[in-house]
């Protein structure tokens, strides 16, 4: 029978404190490091086009491009389902299935697996994020953690929560929006005590040391804009409202794709990876701007805003490049892509709107910035975490009450035109492809608040 002083912390139980906190924060440092090379892996790795065009030119380039990520995505989409399923997509479900004891990370087989195929996935060009793996990796090093040192199961649970914190303040070194993803995010799930609460500000925190330290410190998209007017801010209420009617679409998309490649996949295996594969390929050389998880192509259109034109483009096939690549089933998150298409929709319409009031003083980029925590909030239905995680890539302080406004339009929308979170709605799927059913409420009583 589990140990009820696990369940409650009370202010004597000073040493169990202590000892989950250190657990806690080992398992931060971990992540930090591990998910900082599996970054700089990613970032040496995507400079291969560049080694390619130096070999060969014309259209056998394109031509070689399509089939190197042909390749690496059917063999990525192999390996995954032959030694870990779980290990394909985000992960993020398979921790919210895993706090909820309805799933196991297996961190033996995800740990290996979720690195070197998510290394081959998100450095071979598709439109993958790095954070949906780096947070799997996160929970899988806490859950290695837990198999060392005896822990309640409550305790277990708060580990895999801090790990996943862990895991996302490493992706993005930005760690209040990563404590704030569990306290919004897996607000169902996670088991609310003093220690586990504490446990998880010490993972993101440690863990965002070691990136810093490996990485550097600076925002990943750092800009600069002025503070907008007050008499803007209904702009930033209809973006809002347009950002809302895209997630719900957007996830409706991903839902509707995977669906449809896992059918596909019954008939001819492999063969949805394949054309995935092949057409990111040949983008990669035609159109850079349309693949890879967007890190760097947020920086590009931010700075250097393209035409109107460009930017539609752009936004047109970021979105069927990553609903296609996230079906296609390697690793890869969804973060980094959707905030690069956010940002090619936010710039596209404050451009269109400056086109329209050319007296009005707009700056499309902060109609660009307000937007990738608009759609952020609209697709994982988390506003909170929006705002701050778009302040802390950002930097762009200046920006808090539009991106507020932004960010709590498109959930208000979103909610109103029937929408549900992109995390739940993957859950739910993970789980009745197992034949299981969700807990509709996870809360009890010993931990339904902070002992």
């Amino acid at each position: 029978m589990e140990d009820p002083t696990a369940l409650v912390d009370r202010p004597g139980n000073r040493y169990a404190q202590a000892r989950y906190i250190f657990l806690a924060a080992l398992a931060g440092v971990l992540t930090g490091t591990i998910g900082s090379f599996f970054h700089l892996f990613i970032d040496h790795l995507l400079l291969w086009p560049e080694q390619l065009s130096k070999v060969v030119k014309g259209p056998l380039l394109v031509i070689s491009a399509a089939l190197i990520t042909c390749a690496i995505t059917v063999v990525s989409v192999f390996f995954v389902k032959r030694y870990a399923p779980e290990a394909g997509g985000s992960g993020v479900q398979e921790i919210e299935g895993a706090m909820q004891g309805l799933r196991q990370v297996r961190w033996k087989r995800i740990l290996p697996v979720k690195f070197l195929t998510g290394v081959g996935a998100l450095s071979s060009g598709l439109v993958l994020g790095r954070e949906g793996p780096t947070i799997h990796i996160g929970a899988s090093i806490a859950e290695a953690t837990t198999d060392f040192f005896r822990v309640s199961d409550v305790e277990r649970r708060g580990m895999l929560g801090a790990g996943a914190a862990a895991g996302l303040a490493c992706a993005f070194n930005a760690p209040l929006a990563a404590i704030l993803f569990i306290v919004e995010e897996t607000h169902k799930q996670f088991p609310y005590t003093f220690r586990t609460y504490m446990g998880v500000i010490v993972a993101a925190l440690l863990s965002t040391v070691m990136t810093e330290v490996i990485g550097g410190k600076a925002p990943d998209f750092a800009m600069s804009v002025a503070t907008p007017d007050l008499i803007l801010l209904p702009a930033f209420v209809v973006l809002g409202c347009v950002l809302g009617l895209i997630g719900v679409i957007l996830n409706a998309g991903l839902m509707r794709t995977t669906a449809v490649a896992a059918e596909l996949h019954k008939k001819v295996p492999y063969l949805f990876p394949a054309i995935i594969g092949l057409a990111v390929g040949a983008l990669f050389i035609l159109m850079p701007l349309s693949v890879t998880g967007g890190e760097h192509i947020i920086n590009i259109v931010g700075h250097n805003p393209p035409a109107l034109t460009m930017l539609l483009v752009l936004a047109f096939l970021r979105y069927f490049t990553m609903v296609g690549s996230y079906s296609a089933g390697t690793p890869g998150g969804i973060f980094a892509p959707m905030l690069a298409l956010a940002i090619c929709t936010g710039l596209l319409f404050g451009s269109a709107l400056e086109a329209a009031l050319p007296q009005a003083g707009l700056v499309p980029l902060a109609f660009g910035i307000a937007a990738m925590g608009g759609l952020f909030s609209a697709s994982v239905r988390a506003p909170v975490v929006g705002v701050a995680l778009t302040l802390e890539l950002t930097g762009a302080y200046t920006m808090t009450m539009p991106l507020i406004a932004t960010c709590l339009t498109a959930n208000v929308v979103a909610q109103w035109l029937g929408g549900n979170p992109i995390y739940e709605q993957l859950l739910e799927r993970t789980l009745k492809q197992a034949g299981l059913t969700p807990r509709s409420d996870q809360k009890t009583p010993e931990h339904s608040g902070l002992a």
